[in-house]
């Protein structure tokens, strides 16, 4: 195999053609052999291997800054700078990140795991080089679906107003995670298969002919190639921005891409080079359904999979309530599978909107239909609502908008780590005025939450996990659950557990193993975080000295910051909150992160004990 004696760019450049083709298909087999054992982003990378070939041919990082977008696809650059030997540890916990990380290596110039970002923080990373005297290319590599984003063209129109010296390379592959689409996706294919070109011969051909009659027409024939290409250059949007655009080319052309990119080095100014690829190129499954081969898991032993996951219950129930109401509208940001509403979609399409990656845009889009007196619904993971934050302020919660959030990956998410976990939702929608914010403590709860969401005609949050259920029994038929109460699940008298989301079963599994050593414990499903259930908290407060709260959230500013608010101008007794740690927490399996958070069963156990202990030694 080539790749045994590749350890880092300066070896790839050693190779010859034939040697480089031989490394791809290595890189390849490399990548399908680790991933499929350990999960990641198989497809995307797949696609990208002779495009990274050809990059590190030609240029020579860490001098030269190449920004990976999104960072899914940068399997086969970290195996060819470096971590060869560590990536058989991807996305475990003490590995190496799905993602690039610059706390892992010098070559990730940029931390990435959110979309269209590349562009931006490569811009400025020219203008310090510049201001700083260094020398070096910068790259950004950005997917089409990532076009689909505002920030890629904030940093597009910006790059080409100062007409830095800046390589930007489009990997064009008509997928993001689901299929593009919208009118950029449409551009492109466009461009891709010549269909402007056909357009604008048709065109010419038919006003010559209108005015100047068919003798003329047969006469100008011949030059009708160069005057239409004048006219329509197929990348006259990127030009427009202030790009030289150099393309299409194909992707999987090693010769051709190490040609192409040694005169686009030495081109100044803003250049944007136009790359089509295959979404999981090389392996037949992921070439044939690149959507489901995105991002795979891990392989696991006795996993349960008779449960259904909160994205498949909130999914159902959302198809269950748009038969009982016709306003009801699902709006997703390019996620339809990853949310569950590519069901929806099935069932309503004439309901269903897909926006692209662009989570501002779909807040705003969906207060403007409740403006109109529809009920939507925006279907976003936790990380990436983030977002969108001032959008769900100005736009949804001081108009008080009637919009339904549906969290997807709330709390922690596993091995894609730090960018994807969901651990400052409620921190960030709990300070905003007007917003409801619910965490159910099963998918059975889920589906009565999201039930009284639509029904509440208020902006309404419903925060839910990453993975399967517990197998309750679905009660039918649905009913409201009263804003702003609580749920008591145990009564005792030595201390009480406030508990929210999956951490609720958590406390009672703790409070029953503590009951067998003779503590008495009252376990609450605190399921609105907010408005909080101040009748019932009063009187928990009245009745316990020790008061617990647990949340998968960060413990700055969540559910047991709310409590504390609360309590704080008059509780005599001790309240201590637990919840993720104030820092971001890598990637690894989802509940050993939980273990070592202190937030399942034996660490809400072991912060009863201690707490208890320390109240019998100040007697």
């Amino acid at each position: 195999m080539i790749l045994e004696r590749v350890n880092s760019p300066d070896d790839v450049k050693k190779l010859s053609s034939e040697e480089l083709r031989q490394l791809a298909q290595d890189v390849r087999k490399f990548i399908i052999n680790v991933v499929t054992k350990t999960g990641g982003h198989l497809a995307s990378s797949l696609g990208v291997v002779e495009l990274t070939l050809a990059l590190l041919k030609v240029f020579s990082p860490p001098k030269d800054e190449i920004i990976w977008d999104v960072g899914h696809q940068s399997y086969p650059y970290k195996i060819l700078t470096g971590r060869k030997e560590k990536f058989y540890t991807l996305r475990q916990y003490g590995g190496i990140s799905g993602f690039p990380s610059i706390k892992e290596s010098p070559y990730d110039v940029f931390g990435v795991g959110h979309s269209s970002t590349s562009i931006s923080a490569a811009l400025g990373i020219r203008v310090g080089k510049k201001l700083k005297g260094e020398e070096g290319h910068v790259i950004a590599v950005i997917g089409d679906g990532a076009l689909t984003a505002g920030e890629a063209y904030e940093g597009l129109n910006n790059a080409g107003q100062l007409g830095e010296d800046l390589i930007v390379i489009l990997n064009d592959n008509e997928m993001s995670i689901s299929k593009n689409i919208g009118a950029i996706s449409n551009y492109l294919t466009k461009v891709t298969t010549g269909e402007f070109l056909r357009k604008a011969k048709h065109r010419l051909e038919e006003v010559t002919k209108k005015i100047f009659g068919e003798k003329v027409y047969k006469g100008l024939k011949r030059v009708e190639d160069l005057i239409v290409k004048g006219l329509f250059p197929p990348g006259m949007l990127f030009e427009e921005l202030g790009f030289r655009y150099v393309g299409p080319i194909d992707g999987h052309d090693l010769d051709t891409l190490i040609v192409t990119l040694e005169n686009v080095s030495k081109m100044s100014g803003p250049t944007l080079v136009h790359v089509i690829t295959k979404k999981g190129k090389g392996y037949e499954p992921a070439e044939e359904k690149p959507e489901r081969f995105h991002g795979i898991s891990p392989k696991k032993v006795n996993s349960d999979s008779k449960q259904p996951t909160y994205t498949e219950v909130f999914s159902k129930i959302l198809i269950e309530i748009g038969k009982k109401y016709k306003d009801i509208v699902a709006i997703t940001a390019a996620m339809p599978s990853g949310t569950g509403l590519d069901k929806f979609k099935e069932v309503f399409p004439e309901r269903y909107y897909d926006v692209g990656i662009a989570e501002q845009h779909a807040v705003t889009f969906a207060a403007g239909m409740a403006k109109k007196g529809l009920k939507p619904v925006v279907a976003i993971y936790s990380t990436f609502l983030q977002r969108a934050f001032d959008q769900i302020v100005h736009d949804v919660a001081l108009q008080e908008l009637p919009v339904v959030f549906a969290i997807d990956r709330a709390g922690l998410v596993g091995e894609d780590g730090a960018t994807h976990h969901g651990a400052f939702d409620l921190s960030y929608l709990r300070i905003i005025p007007n917003m409801v914010v619910a965490v159910p403590k099963d998918e059975e709860e889920l589906r009565h939450l999201l039930y009284t969401a639509v029904r509440s005609n208020k902006p309404f949050a419903v925060r839910y996990p990453r993975g399967r259920g517990y197998g309750v029994l679905l009660r039918e038929p649905l009913y409201e659950i009263p804003i702003g109460t609580w749920e008591v699940l145990r009564k005792g008298k030595d201390i009480a557990i406030l508990a929210t989301g999956w951490t609720v079963y958590q406390a009672l599994d703790a409070a029953k193993e503590v009951e067998k050593l003779g503590i008495s414990v009252t376990v609450v499903n605190a399921r609105y975080v907010k408005p909080l259930d101040e009748v019932l908290l009063r009187e928990l407060a009245n009745e316990h000295e020790l008061i617990l709260t647990v949340e998968e959230n960060t413990v700055k500013g969540g559910f047991g910051s709310a409590v504390d608010e609360f309590l704080a101008p008059w509780y005599q007794g001790k309240l201590v909150n637990i919840g993720l740690p104030d820092e971001f927490i890598e990637h690894g399996d989802q509940n050993l992160l939980r273990r070592l958070a202190g937030i399942d069963k034996e660490g809400i156990k072991k912060k009863v004990m201690e707490l208890l202990e320390k109240k019998a030694s100040s007697l």
